[in-house]
């Protein structure tokens, strides 16, 4: 039986609005995410739904088991942790490379952190904390690190989910983030390996931050 090709426009516009969704912590973890559901809901055919699915599994957003619908992944305070663990060495190379200097990619992703608005989803929060810590790292100039880095990208998102609850301010986010990029701009390479190693190890309940 021949599957109809599904404009990729339908299966790209699905796959950015569950995305957000998952990102803003509307859809909480071990949620089902039934494909009947989500076509009568979107209004969209199923196979539609599949590939947009896949997609966000792909990203490692959403997780898919034989016999069960797709669902979002917990991040424990176990996983967050040891997420922590892993990301500490590579952004203190990153550190000790980028000390001095400023990178304007991730000053432009502040600047938009800063502009949104305070009824912006939480999801766009998400994209721009990402791409700030994802420009600092590909200014090291490493390929290697940068996939390695990488690699970890949906825990993390997923692990910036659980900061909505402590981030009610955007000013407090923005804020600690200036902090941060001014710290590795003025050097010297200790200082700033001492904050970024400071940043990551906020704590505030038991949450880390990502």
């Amino acid at each position: 039986m021949t599957v109809p090709i599904q404009p990729l426009s339908a299966v790209g516009a699905l796959a950015d609005a569950l995305r957000r969704r998952v990102l803003s912590g509307e859809i909480e973890p071990g949620t089902p995410l039934p494909e009947q559901e989500i076509a009568a809901a979107y209004g969209v055919a199923r196979p539609t739904v599949r590939e947009a699915l896949a997609r966000l599994v792909h990203e490692g957003l959403l997780r898919r088991e034989r016999n069960r619908s797709a669902y979002v992944p917990e991040v424990t305070l176990a996983d967050l942790d040891d997420l922590m663990y892993v990301r500490r060495p590579l952004e203190d190379l990153m550190a000790q490379t980028v000390a001095g200097r400023r990178v304007p990619e991730a000053e432009a992703a502040l600047a938009r952190m800063a502009a949104l608005g305070a009824d912006a989803p939480w999801s766009d929060s998400v994209a721009e904390h990402m791409a700030l810590h994802q420009a600092l790292i590909e200014a090291v100039g490493s390929p290697r690190l940068e996939r390695l880095y990488g690699s970890l990208a949906a825990e993390t998102r997923l692990g910036l989910v659980r900061l909505r609850r402590v981030y009610e301010d955007l000013d407090v986010l923005v804020r600690e983030h200036r902090e941060l990029l001014d710290a590795i701009a003025n050097g010297p390479a200790q200082a700033a390996r001492k904050a970024v190693a400071a940043h990551l190890g906020h704590s505030w309940g038991g949450d880390t931050h990502p």
